[in-house]
């Protein structure tokens, strides 16, 4: 019976293990392997009377009918409503080869009311070192609406000034990639952590044997690697599938002072403190009343007098203690019996926070 109960235990603690494991591939990146961002700007035409009237999109118009024969007298102001000038951006991934297509979004840049129904014309984009990497065209996908009345009067439906082109430019340059040189690679965590880091060391040493992976800081670990790139991806897959149980997180609570939310880690601690909060309501209503003269009095006059009624209403204040070292069930637990909206509990941990009772890291966003 005994040796029943150890075993299952083993057991227990085994897929406790395998529940809390992750793979590398969702903890770390490879350095090197990253997407680029593009930017360009271009002329978006065949709008239906919702385009802008801007200086620089008229220039731009003119720019490309000179490209094409076609010179418009100087005293000619090509504005019309059914362009737009349009910013195009997209990310480059990683490998990304020659002729294969990427997905841009295109959004206004002057006083375009909406791009719907509009086609972007040929558009480079260009990266950080001022090239050219890719060429967007297309007809844009708007998921907004917006429409206008004689009287100013408008409704608009999400964003009708931003769409998107799928797969609408196509890669014109490649971005050199350092994966393939060197003898060794090196994985970065999304978050540093010493102990995440060094349960990634050990993991990956008993995976594949002692030495391949060394330690270089909080963030990074260099791996040996084979140099034949063919070896080397098949090598990174294995990698990135090993699964260990990254480090838990620091005690941090984390409070958004605009929308009032705040989130509690698991390692939250409070010592012992005695918390009391209540808040006081004052209330203030203006109105008036009509003054009578009396029905036998000579010289009265009908007046209307204002009135203001203060009322003051204090609220309950409970109080709820803190024992030592209690967690985070039981913070939530007492602080709801006490009925704190989301405000009240940012000035409850603040105050613990300065009383020095709050073992964890405020952090206000």
């Amino acid at each position: 019976m005994k040796l029943i109960r150890i075993f299952l235990g083993f057991i227990l603690m085994v897929l406790t293990c395998y529940v809390q494991a992750e793979r590398i591939k969702d903890l770390a990146s490879i350095a090197g392997v990253r997407s680029n961002q593009l930017l360009g700007y271009g002329l978006v035409v065949g709008l239906d009377g919702t385009g802008g009237k801007t200086a620089f999109s008229a220039q731009s118009l003119r720019n490309m009918l000179n490209r094409y024969g076609i010179t418009l007298p100087p005293n000619v102001n090509p504005q019309s409503k059914n362009i737009a000038a349009v910013s195009v951006h997209a990310d480059l991934p990683a490998f990304a080869k020659l002729g294969q297509n990427i997905d841009i979004t295109v959004s206004s840049l002057g006083d375009a009311k909406s791009l719907r129904g509009g086609s972007l014309l040929m558009t480079p984009l260009k990266g950080a070192d001022g090239k050219i990497y890719a060429l967007a065209q297309g007809n844009l996908v708007v998921g907004g609406l917006g429409v206008s009345g004689n009287d100013g009067s408008r409704l608009s439906i999400n964003v009708p000034s931003v769409g998107r082109i799928p797969n609408g430019a196509s890669v014109e340059r490649e971005v050199p990639n350092p994966f393939a040189n060197g003898d060794n690679i090196t994985l970065n965590l999304h978050t540093a952590d010493f102990t995440t880091v060094s349960r990634l060391v050990q993991a990956i040493n008993y995976k594949i044997g002692l030495g391949t992976a060394r330690a270089v800081d909080a963030m990074s670990v260099w791996v040996n690697a084979p140099k034949v790139v063919a070896q080397r991806v098949a090598y990174v897959s294995m990698l990135e599938n090993i699964e260990i149980a990254p480090g838990e997180a620091p005690a941090r609570v984390v409070v958004n002072s605009r929308t009032g939310t705040v989130i509690i880690g698991n390692h939250v601690r409070v010592m012992p403190a005695a918390v009391t909060h209540g808040s006081m309501v004052v209330t203030i209503t203006e109105r008036t009343t009509v003054s009578q003269p009396s029905p036998l009095s000579t010289g009265g006059a009908t007046a209307i007098v204002p009135t203001t009624d203060i009322e003051v209403e204090q609220e309950d204040s409970r109080m709820f203690l803190f024992n030592p070292g209690v967690r985070l069930d039981e913070i939530v637990r007492a602080v709801n019996e006490v009925g704190a909206a989301p405000g009240d509990l940012v000035a409850i941990l603040e105050a613990l926070k300065r009383a020095g009772a709050l073992r964890a890291e405020l952090v206000v966003i």
